[in-house]
């Protein structure tokens, strides 16, 4: 095969690439919410962040949150495109709503230490993150909500079923992403409450009632099928 009907080959098999263009739609509106939203918003804070303590050792999960949802992302283009294209409606239609929120109720948080106790390589690590990332826009929470998706993508899968040590590994390194979220002071819990509702509704409309409607469509297959034949 010449090197030019492979390129094409390439292009044609991994064309579902053009739902990457989301970015030229999200990034723009996320950076113009990121520098204009910066002393006037709504407070978001709960009783229950006050009691939960600063632990600076959750920047290491907080920061493989890049690495895990990139992980997941790259193994489902490359693997089960009904998949992929399933993740990418959930992620992308939850991280729309939560540009839409941004923008009509800007919000943002007052948790972060303003002093450490301890100096270390983590909390390093920690000051730069706050450096880079402002604390608005924070609901929901985008971490909670993408390691969500992306574990709700995991447990749909066929293939990953067959590789239960996989999943579940998935699913924990998820959960020390969520934890990881409050114990860096970068959400409070409401961002983390709002995030899993968000997911739960979202589920339900791309996973379940698309489940269902298959479903709904053998059985009405199965029924002509039986009528036709008797």
């Amino acid at each position: 095969m010449r090197m030019k009907e492979k390129v094409k080959a390439f292009i044609y098999k991994y064309r579902h690439i053009w739902v990457a263009s989301y970015a030229f739609f999200y990034m723009p509106w996320f950076l113009y919410l990121e520098k204009h939203v910066t002393s006037e918003y709504y407070v978001i804070h709960s009783p229950i962040d006050d009691k939960i303590p600063f632990i600076e050792f959750f920047v290491v999960p907080y920061l493989l949150w890049f690495v895990f949802i990139a992980t997941v992302f790259l193994y489902f283009f490359f693997t089960d495109v009904d998949g992929f294209y399933k993740l990418c409606k959930l992620m992308f239609t939850g991280m729309t709503i939560f540009l839409v929120i941004s923008t009509l109720m800007p919000n943002g948080l007052n948790l972060r230490p303003t002093y450490f106790a301890r100096d270390n390589v983590f909390v390093d690590l920690v000051r730069q993150i706050y450096s880079i990332d402002t604390p608005t826009n924070v609901l929901p929470s985008l971490h909670v909500f993408n390691s969500l998706a992306a574990c709700i993508a995991i447990g749909y899968s066929e293939k990953l079923k067959r590789h239960p040590v996989i999943k579940w590994s998935a699913y924990i390194l998820a959960g020390l992403i969520i934890l990881s979220t409050v114990f860096l002071k970068q959400h409070s819990v409401i961002d983390v409450m709002a995030a899993f509702l968000m997911a739960y509704v979202l589920h339900n409309i791309v996973y379940v009632t698309e489940k269902n409607r298959i479903l709904e469509w053998k059985k009405q297959k199965i029924a002509r099928s039986g009528f036709y034949h008797s």
